[in-house]
């Protein structure tokens, strides 16, 4: 009788010991399941996104060769006609002037291939691109710019610091082109935690309603920004001018 008793706790122990290894298995396989899911989808997503940025790269660099298509015609391609012009009806008198012109052409197509050189903007910090433009923009006499810096700088991610500055020379472009503004300010700012950047002119502004559904590129902007996980806000009034805000979250 005793005998049968321990076999029986021998049975009931080797079935509890099994029931537990199965249990240990099973939930380690669960649990190495959902690992894997879980590293899937973090993959799934760090290529998705990787794919957008990509994608807004693209069409920042798209935009960007249409304002350079813009401002070769524009500024360069008017100074260069000038010279040519001066030079057809040239005499020691004028040789100065026609040099001073060719010798501005030159400086200009130098800075703007600075600004669009990915090399030169990979390797060049966000306020100091900033300062390229706005003194750029003073120097051809587009507009009155300023740019006024506040706080201690703060460290960014290079492509994030490219992704917010594309956005603000698509701000500035659409100033200069379309605004009739005389005035552009610009204010970077560093917090502790964020860095805002705020860019405004007094040109004729537009009705936000309506520019909605003009593909004005509000939408793409804001798209961009949230890639690297920052906020816009544009604001805009007839006649009362133009502004953006961008919020960077560090």
């Amino acid at each position: 009788m005793e005998l049968k008793e321990g076999q029986v706790i021998v049975f009931v122990s080797t079935i509890l010991v099994v029931l537990g290894v199965l249990f240990v298995v099973i939930l380690f396989t669960v649990f190495q399941r959902r690992k894997n899911k879980l590293l899937q989808e973090r993959e799934k997503n760090k290529k998705k996104y990787e794919r957008e940025i990509a994608e807004a790269q693209i069409e920042i660099r798209e935009e960007t060769l249409r304002n350079i298509s813009w401002e070769l015609h524009d500024n360069i391609g008017q100074l260069l006609t000038l010279a040519k012009i001066q030079l057809q009806h040239a005499s020691p008198e004028n040789m100065g002037e026609i040099s001073e012109i060719i010798t501005k052409s030159l400086t200009e197509v130098r800075a703007l291939s600075k600004i669009i050189n990915p090399d030169f903007i990979n390797n060049i910090k966000l306020k100091d691109a900033l300062n390229l433009e706005v003194e750029r923009f003073n120097r051809l006499n587009y507009i009155d710019a300023r740019l006024t810096i506040t706080g201690e700088e703060q460290e960014i991610n290079q492509k994030h610091g490219i992704v917010i500055f594309r956005i603000l020379q698509e701000f500035f472009s659409n100033t200069i082109k379309h605004s009739k503004a005389s005035k552009l300010e610009v204010f970077l700012s560093y917090k502790e935690n964020s860095i805002e950047v705020k860019a405004q002119d007094n040109g004729v502004g537009f009705d936000m309603e309506r520019a909605r559904f003009k593909g004005l590129g509000l939408q793409n902007i804001k798209a961009r920004a949230k890639l690297i996980n920052a906020e816009t806000k544009f604001m805009s009034e007839p006649q009362k001018g133009t502004s953006l805000i961008i919020n960077y979250y560090i």
